[in-house]
């Protein structure tokens, strides 16, 4: 069976009970920080925010490494360009912008 006995003095206990009050008062004003309106919305914000920074980093990284392979395509390893592959790719670019070039002429007459 506990011990229910106190041997605090009267003082001892007055001061405990002020220390609880003063931890019980902290406790509720954070409480009515955190359900105030302005700080839901804040904290809502932040989350949106961050869920946004993380979904743009993502796409960098996918952008950046799609560009890496297709520089990689017409580079070799020391970064001088691949005449094999630039030459028919830029030869196919100006077929299709005189094509175009053609093709517009023809609906302005």
């Amino acid at each position: 069976m506990a011990d229910t006995s106190d041997t605090r003095t009267p003082a001892q206990i007055e001061a405990d009970i002020k220390r609880r009050r003063e931890v019980l008062a902290e406790t509720l004003d954070e409480i009515g920080v955190r359900v105030h309106p302005k700080t839901i919305v804040g904290d809502a914000k932040a989350k949106v925010i961050a869920h946004v920074d993380h979904t743009a980093g993502r796409a960098y990284v996918q952008v950046n490494r799609a560009v890496s392979e297709v520089r990689a395509q017409f580079t070799d390893e020391r970064g001088a360009p691949r005449l094999e592959r630039v030459v028919p790719v830029a030869l196919v670019v100006v077929g299709v912008v005189g094509l175009l070039a053609l093709g517009a002429r023809r609906r302005g007459h």
